[in-house]
């Protein structure tokens, strides 16, 4: 039975272990035990299998017949399927979100933008990048639409840091955003859609490191 304390213990279990498997402490096919987890936070069964259920509805679990729950793959099928879901489902929410940008909103979204440029860790560009992709589609008003953005945003962070574990990473601007701003403010949506489709894209293009 799932009560309220084993709700929470449930969503610290598996905050802890998203940040892992999307920072890539945790390895893609990586088993996860449910007694090996119980045992590091102290809990019961319980609201291990919940952790787990959350973790499988962001697609950074898969419960695997006879071989128990492992982190999601990151294959070129799935690099894929990121990919094409958030070119396609992005442009959608960005469509209804700029009429009713504001200029509050371009200046997050600027600010975000900024961020990035000037970060000097990949885990500082990672949370910028993330807020300008958010930022860009907050206004839409679709929740669904949003929720299942965040949890591609989340997929995306994982190729984020698979990409500098595989290649390196480098302080640098990232121009695709800027065009994408300067074409929202001088209200052509078409060819901010058609940027932001494109710089989403480029992510089949990653190099995934060996496993």
């Amino acid at each position: 039975m799932i009560t309220d304390e084993n709700t929470t213990i449930a969503q610290h279990i598996s905050g802890s272990l998203g940040e892992r498997i999307i920072s890539g402490a945790l390895l893609p096919d990586a088993p996860l035990r449910q007694d090996h987890v119980a045992r590091e936070f102290n809990s019961s069964h319980v609201p291990v299998r919940e952790a787990f259920r959350q973790l499988e509805a962001q697609h950074l679990v898969v419960a695997v017949p006879r071989r128990g729950v492992r982190v999601a793959p990151l294959d070129a099928n799935s690099v894929k399927e990121i990919a094409e879901m958030r070119a396609a489902l992005e442009v959608v929410a960005l469509r209804n979100a700029a009429s009713k940008l504001t200029s509050s909103h371009l200046a997050r979204i600027e600010l975000a933008l900024i961020e990035g440029d000037n970060a000097q860790t990949i885990q500082d560009f990672e949370m910028a990048n993330r807020a300008f992709h958010q930022a860009l589609v907050a206004p839409c008003a679709m929740p669904r639409l949003l929720a299942s953005l965040d949890g591609l945003q989340l997929a995306n962070s994982r190729l984020v840091f698979a990409m500098a574990r595989s290649s390196g990473w480098r302080p640098r601007s990232n121009q695709d955003h800027r065009l994408i701003l300067q074409a929202l403010r001088a209200s052509n949506v078409d060819q901010a859609c058609n940027l932001l489709a494109r710089h989403i894209q480029t992510i089949e293009r990653l190099t995934l490191p060996a496993s």
